[in-house]
């Protein structure tokens, strides 16, 4: 019996608040209790993430503040640091973002979609976008994004 081969998924997320980093807990409690036996997860801040767990990672959750209608400034760095050591290594690679946005996060949702669309990154969900005055509903948002991604790299839909 061959053993089936270990999945990566890695979690790249800025924190900067009690709120977010409630919610990237929550990505990373969905993303590990999915029933994936074969999904490892990493989380990472966006200044601690290299380019060579970006080149390991079977799939990628990106999480970001809207800071003046733009990624944060933690992610945009991740970007600046792993987009030429990673172009041609990691095209095609699934990924999802999730936005936590005082405002619309239409801004923000551009912005990396420019990046990754130049990396040749897909996109497998709609980005979750929780607006405005903070919901609790956010983190069980954030755990199921989590939990799907997981799920969708383990099975290879993905």
């Amino acid at each position: 019996m061959v053993a089936e081969k270990q999945k990566y998924l890695l979690i790249v997320a800025h924190a900067p608040s009690e709120n977010t980093l409630l919610m990237r807990d929550r990505v990373v409690k969905g993303a590990a209790t999915s029933n994936t036996d074969r999904v490892i997860v990493n989380c990472s801040s966006p200044f601690d993430a290299t380019p060579i767990e970006v080149k390991q990672a079977d799939g990628i959750i990106l999480g970001t503040t809207e800071n003046l209608g733009y990624m944060s400034g933690a992610l945009k760095d991740f970007f600046d640091r792993v987009y030429y050591p990673c172009l041609d290594h990691t095209q095609g690679i699934p990924y999802v973002l999730y936005i936590r946005a005082g405002h619309d996060g239409t801004g923000t949702k551009r912005a990396v979609e420019k990046i990754t669309t130049g990396l040749k990154w897909k996109v497998v969900n709609s980005p979750l976008i929780c607006r405005g005055e903070w919901q609790d509903s956010f983190l069980t948002e954030c755990e199921e994004l989590g939990a799907l991604m997981a799920t969708g790299i383990d099975a290879g839909i993905f």
